[in-house]
């Protein structure tokens, strides 16, 4: 059935004053219409004072945040626990499953499940569009949050920046927009990169080494740690140092471009540019190790050249272990959960705290590769 705006108005308040307080999506099914134009309808009466409008959801003036599913708030646990989440959906859209993220899924379902609350899967393929279209699914769908990880977004610069408000309270993960960004207005949680580059720095000048490089792609990781390397070797006074940045190909790996940097790194080797290198990542890193070996002219790991890997998925399954820095994956995935769980309990109950942009620090996993024994740092 189609209806007039006014008829629309009409229908939503007469919905919303049965129910005491619907969700903006079942709004939308209720009356078959987008959940765009519900939302724009819903914006409209509550601009004149008809409705109460909180993230997601839409009341009647005095009425108890109370949905035909059963309450979206619920009462927090001991302290330092995650929300207890019990019924809630929490949607989730990642560039892809695998890899880097696969980490960060295990983590944000286990925090899922321990509040009681369902953790919903969706993935953009680093395509911009998909990012919105996936995000809008999970959100029709009835999702009453979201975990976002834009493709689009690498550098903090948010030059490609879309829209990331769906009407529900969002949490971005693994993605730290530039200050005085329409992005750095969410919350968002995310390893420190950063740190953890200059926690490899600082190691491998505390063994002496005064001339590192750093062999990087320009992904959303490794931007993060060129930015925390390059602070590193300031802090570490090696300001004046020559230092040597060997960019690696994104994505899938190349065979060309990687033995042209491992020849790269045996020059620089030669010409006593360089005496350490910071690798992202350790899949990289076990490759270059294996291809310097393979030349005519050997270097010897550490004794030539010591190397430190950036992610530890399998730094230490190489058959020379590698020194690496591991970010918390798993545990960025269970915080942006709960930091999730609390934005909805805030929102249904009209509360509306500070925005917080929480970094967590990776650790140093001290392996052969540097020529230390085995601990962590």
């Amino acid at each position: 059935m189609r209806y007039t705006v006014d008829e629309r108005h009409e229908r939503i308040l007469e919905l919303v004053r049965q129910h005491g307080t619907l969700r903006v999506t079942d709004l939308a099914r209720h009356l078959q219409i987008s959940t765009v134009t519900a939302r724009r309808d819903v914006e409209a009466l509550a601009s004149h004072g008809r409705l109460n409008r909180v993230r997601g959801a839409v009341s009647w003036p005095g009425a108890p945040l109370v949905t035909d599913r059963g309450p979206l708030s619920a009462p927090v646990s001991h302290a330092g626990a995650v929300l207890d989440g019990e019924g809630l959906v929490l949607g989730m859209v990642l560039p892809q499953s695998q890899h880097y993220f696969g980490e960060i899924i295990r983590g944000a379902e286990e925090a899922a499940k321990e509040a009681g609350a369902r953790l919903v899967l969706g993935f953009s393929g680093y395509q911009a569009d998909q990012d919105e279209v996936q995000a809008r699914r999970l959100v029709d769908a009835g999702a009453h949050g979201l975990l976002l990880a834009p493709g689009w977004m690498t550098d903090g610069t948010d030059k490609d920046a879309r829209s990331l408000d769906f009407g529900v309270p969002t949490v971005l993960v693994e993605r730290r927009p530039a200050a005085g960004t329409r992005a750095a207005e969410f919350d968002h949680v995310c390893s420190d990169h950063a740190g953890g580059a200059g926690l490899a720095v600082r190691h491998l000048a505390g063994l002496g080494h005064r001339k590192i490089a750093l062999l990087a792609a320009g992904s959303a990781t490794g931007v993060h740690v060129r930015a925390g390397y390059e602070t590193g070797i300031r802090a570490a006074g090696l300001e004046h140092t020559q230092t040597l940045r060997i960019e690696l190909p994104v994505g899938a790996i190349n065979a060309r471009n990687m033995e042209a940097a491992a020849r790269q790194l045996v020059e620089a080797v030669e010409h006593q540019e360089i005496s350490a290198a910071l690798v992202v990542s350790d899949t990289d890193a076990i490759m270059l190790l294996q291809l310097l070996r393979g030349f005519d002219r050997q270097l010897r790991v550490p004794q030539d050249l010591a190397i430190v890997a950036y992610d530890d998925e399998v730094a230490a399954l190489s058959d020379l272990p590698l020194t690496a820095v591991a970010p918390p994956k798993r545990e960025v995935g269970r915080a942006a959960v709960g930091l999730l769980l609390q934005r909805v309990r805030e929102g249904v109950q009209g509360q509306e705290a500070p925005r917080q942009h929480l970094a967590l620090l990776p650790r140093l996993w001290i392996r052969q590769s540097c020529g230390a024994e085995l601990q962590g740092e």
